[in-house]
């Protein structure tokens, strides 16, 4: 066990460095400003099935018709000024299933294979605006890590970058996420309160905050 977890280890830090290269490499040949740091996995954002321009504001995730606790989490992604609207802004969100793995159908490609199908994209409305709908996904097989829920951000002129997960107030297990750094985005947990049927829940982002390189208001 003990030499598989080194392998998966330097496995991890081999492709975090391969992710960076062609983070890179991808925002050079772009023209971007290249801001977020180490991101694996966040190329992920180009495989949406449609083209950018014809994504909405909302998105309903592949389990959301399954069998578990039904939520929807809405909010406002704002310019880094913490006041003005973001239109446009491109969302990748992934987690797990009911059993607290990245459910895979046998046909992945990509990033498929690694984040499964329960994934989806967004883009925000003139009013910076954004809502998504899924079950709230369980936490690893045999662990303590809190249930979450991934999300990656592209902005124009910029490279795509991760924010901090999606996390769950009431999960018992938050308690086990010790995380000395300023929240990337803002402050990702989440207060789901019952509505009818299902969760609602409400998270804004804030475009760049605590993002490294990301340029301040005003220069």
């Amino acid at each position: 066990m003990k030499k598989v977890f080194i392998i998966l280890l330097l496995y991890g830090i081999s492709t975090a460095g391969c992710s960076q290269k062609n983070k890179e490499n991808n925002a050079s040949q772009k023209g971007e400003l290249l801001v977020g740091g180490n991101c694996e996995g966040c190329e992920a954002i180009f495989e949406c099935p449609v083209l950018f321009k014809d994504l909405v504001y909302t998105d309903t995730l592949p389990d959301f018709y399954d069998q578990g606790p039904r939520i929807e989490i809405s909010g406002t992604v704002l310019h880094n000024d913490g006041k003005t609207p973001a239109a446009d802004i491109i969302m990748y969100v992934y987690h797990t299933d009911q059993t607290g793995i990245y459910p895979k159908k046998g046909n992945e490609t990509g990033w498929a294979k690694r984040h499964g199908y329960i994934r989806g994209w967004i883009k925000t409305d003139k009013n910076g605006i954004y809502k998504f709908y899924t079950l709230v996904p369980a936490s690893y097989p045999q662990s303590k890590n809190p249930k979450h829920i991934h999300a990656t951000i592209k902005e124009p002129g910029k490279s795509e970058y991760w924010i901090d997960d999606y996390f769950f107030a009431e999960d018992p297990f938050l308690q086990n996420e010790n995380s000395s750094r300023p929240p990337r985005g803002g402050n990702g947990i989440i207060n789901p309160v019952k509505d009818s049927d299902m969760l609602k829940a409400t998270r804004n982002i804030i475009l760049g905050l605590n993002i490294p390189g990301y340029p301040k208001p005003g220069s």
